[in-house]
């Protein structure tokens, strides 16, 4: 079984936005991510600690200008928070073991696929495409990967 964790050369090696984003709780301007438009089989990971967050069978086009899924791909990893700020009630979702902002849930997801639209940043994100998941130690998740028929 996989360790994944926070660690000070893991926080280091981010990039200033990462860092914001995921330190400081940040928000990526919309349409800016570099994962955005990713439509490639594979996983995204947490930044920070490598934990599996999302697949890319359950990522959807929301048009919200952030990555969307339908559901966390290992829901033990994702922990969701009440936000209240700027003058909103959120609920903000942050990796369990990385502690990393990652973005918000809300209810206005696709119905037929649970109703849910996780609204994440790129910069929290690290992808993994399918044909490297098993060498890096991904494995158990390559059954999730596929597109949803």
């Amino acid at each position: 079984m996989a360790t994944y964790k926070k660690t000070q050369e893991a926080v280091a090696a981010l990039t200033p936005e990462q860092y914001r984003v995921t330190q400081q709780n940040g928000t990526e301007r919309p349409g800016t991510g570099p994962l955005l438009d990713n439509k490639a089989p594979g996983i995204y990971v947490d930044i920070v600690s490598g934990e599996p967050l999302f697949a890319s069978a359950d990522k959807f086009d929301s048009h919200c200008g952030w990555p969307s899924f339908t559901k966390p791909i290992e829901p033990a990893n994702v922990a969701e928070l009440r936000d209240t700020t700027y003058g909103m009630v959120r609920t903000e979702v942050r990796s369990t073991h990385g502690d990393s902002h990652l973005g918000h849930v809300f209810d206005d997801g696709p119905r037929d696929r649970g109703g849910l639209r996780y609204c994440i940043n790129s910069a929290s994100l690290r992808f993994v495409p399918r044909e490297r998941m098993e060498a890096e130690g991904y494995g158990e998740y390559l059954s999730q990967v596929e597109e949803v028929a």
